[in-house]
């Protein structure tokens, strides 16, 4: 029995700033102190505070260390661990409360979150089944294999209202019904895992924090639609996940939780994973599919769809992590207590990836129609620096920007739909007042265009084309044509691609052009870029009246120019400048602008 145990998050944002460090220097001096029988620690899965990484807390207390590093350890050992002193400098600002700690729970950051795809992550060793068994895991198999025909657990599915939490939003039970009563010698459950949306990394936190919960959620998608095989395809930059995954999958057989006839039930059910090179259009579900099969990951034209013809030519469902994430606790605690969150057709909660011009960057999971004001100002803390909220870009590469008009907007399916928007996977980008919107749909196009497989020619060419013009526009060479052109162009390749990457590809345009047409009409018109951000529409100036002729200025443009006099105002050639910025920075009196 211990007495305290230190939690120390192993998800990839604190790991790549030296997690694993910090735990190695940790148990090195629990062991020096003596203390090795007293104190274990716990590499854990996510907190989502990843802007506060590397982070630690220690339990009974619940102290929250941010930001600690290794020479951090002796002093957090022998002052907190062995005296009981707690380091009040390396605690979280927002759990002290004059001479007492708060509860994370009460923070701004966690006070309204819900966590039910997130509810372990943080709080189990993801590589010990024990310890997500003593969190009620496998419960929710053992009850479907005891209690409910596969029927009754595909109506439990239903009538909680999940809808699929990969981008498209299509309820959960229904897909699962559909492929159900499909009669084949061989039936599949894919997990889809290839989390590719730019600043998108939910789905990849779950597997890393709570793998079980996905072995045990596809278990019981098999036993609902009759299949005995899951695969489960993730991208190969994900290496935690990978081995966490496996290790799963690993400890599931070896106490019989897959396999031959689980829990005598006389089901069986196994799966494995399959590696993705990175290819955002493997993300659609066919193309996925197509590249387990160990092809070139390209979509197929639907119908038939895959609950009648999927992997390998026979009936399959696929669910993103997210989804699966949820089916253990639906099953567990009942589909009306997962209806009750939410709004009337966006049932439960949502993951989110916040990023961006935040203070608290990192992995929110909210209730289903909660308002994007209390996501940026509560729970995210606000743009840094004084800075005005301009918008946010949900949804990546397939979605759209919400204006901060609309900033007191419910985030659920429908209302982003109905803005041009969607939720996607999950990522949610926070941009300010110095975020030009014309270069985010550039931005994303870029993206678009890269990913394209190249199968149909509306997405593979009518992309190309959207960049083109858009990058006319942010040089300063567009014109009022080019607009209505782009928006041509954009409901063209929606309404003719063959998958969903081509078909909401336009979405960052269409939605920037709705609510930010002034942009595109100041570079077009004005040839100027209100944000300052398109450096061919920019110049930089010298305000004679505040430069000092300091000099500083002139000695790091690497281009020569800037000239002058010391103290004397200086003067900038705008024909050798490359508008690198570098001036700026180093200017201490304000003295240069770009306009």
């Amino acid at each position: 029995m211990y007495r305290s145990h230190v939690l120390v998050c192993g998800g990839t944002g604190c790991t790549s700033s030296n997690s694993q460090q910090i735990i190695e220097a940790l148990e090195k001096e629990i062991g020096e102190q003596g203390l090795s029988e007293e104190i274990k620690v716990v590499r854990t899965g996510c907190f989502g505070l990843c802007a506060l990484g590397p982070i630690m807390i220690v339990y009974p207390e619940g102290c929250f260390y941010s930001r600690v590093k290794v020479e951090d350890i002796p002093e957090i050992v022998s002052e907190h661990l062995l005296k009981g002193r707690i380091v009040t400098r390396l605690l979280y600002d927002e759990t002290v409360e004059q001479d007492s700690i708060k509860s994370l729970n009460e923070t701004a950051f966690y006070k309204k979150q819900v966590r039910v795809a997130l509810r372990n992550c943080g709080v189990i060793n993801p590589e010990e089944i024990d310890e997500y068994i003593a969190m009620d895991g496998y419960q929710a198999l053992a009850k479907c294999l005891t209690e409910y025909t596969p029927e009754q657990v595909i109506q439990i599915v239903t009538d909680s209202g999940l809808r699929g939490r990969g981008g498209g939003g299509f309820p959960t039970g229904r897909k699962w019904s559909l492929c159900a009563p499909v009669k084949a010698p061989q039936k599949y459950v894919v997990c889809n895992a290839d989390e590719g949306d730019p600043g998108a990394f939910m789905d990849r936190s779950v597997l890393e924090g709570d793998p079980h919960c996905i072995v045990e959620a596809m278990a019981i998608a098999g036993y609902a639609i009759g299949a005995t095989k899951g695969f489960v395809y993730v991208r190969a930059e994900y290496p935690i996940a990978v081995k966490r995954l496996q290790i799963a999958i690993d400890e599931a057989r070896e106490y019989g939780l897959l396999g031959k006839n689980i829990f005598n039930s006389g089901f069986d059910f196994d799966m494995e994973i399959r590696l993705g090179a990175g290819a955002f259009v493997c993300g659609e579900e066919t193309a996925l599919m197509t590249s387990i099969e160990g092809n070139r990951g390209e979509p197929r034209p639907r119908p038939p769809y895959p609950a009648v013809k999927g992997l390998f030519q026979s009936p399959t469902v696929e669910n993103n992590v997210e989804t699966f994430a949820n089916i253990p606790q639906i099953i567990l605690r009942g589909a009306d207590w997962f209806a009750s969150m939410g709004t009337e057709k966006s049932k439960g909660t949502k993951v989110f990836a916040l990023g961006g011009k935040i203070k608290h960057t990192g992995l929110v999971e909210i209730p289903m129609g909660t308002t994007l004001r209390e996501i940026v100002e509560e729970i995210g803390g606000g743009i840094p620096g004084g800075k005005k909220f301009k918008a946010a870009q949900t949804g990546g590469p397939s979605g759209g920007c919400i204006p901060a008009s609309l900033i007191d907007t419910k985030i659920d399916y429908d209302n982003l739909i109905a803005m041009g928007c969607m939720m996607g996977s999950g990522g949610l980008i926070v941009m300010d007042e110095d975020t030009c919107m014309v270069d985010i749909a550039k931005f994303f196009l870029e993206f678009t265009v890269d990913e394209s497989c190249g199968k149909c020619t509306p997405c593979r060419v009518g992309t190309k084309r959207l960049l083109e013009k858009l990058d006319k526009i942010t040089k300063g060479n567009g014109t009022l044509e080019d607009i209505d052109e782009l928006e041509e162009l954009c409901e063209y390749i929606k309404a003719n691609s063959l998958c969903g990457l081509g078909q909401t590809a336009p979405n960052p345009v269409l939605s920037t052009l709705r609510f930010f047409r002034d942009e595109y009409i100041a570079h077009v018109v004005d040839k100027k870029c209100p944000a300052g951000v398109c450096k061919s529409l920019l110049h930089y100036e010298v305000i004679p009246e505040k430069c000092k002729g300091c000099t500083a200025c002139a000695r790091v443009c690497p281009t020569g120019a800037i000239s002058g006099v010391v103290k004397q105002p200086h003067s900038i050639d705008v024909n050798a400048c490359i508008k690198c910025g570098a001036c700026i920075e180093k200017c201490r009196f304000g003295a240069i602008v770009k306009k």
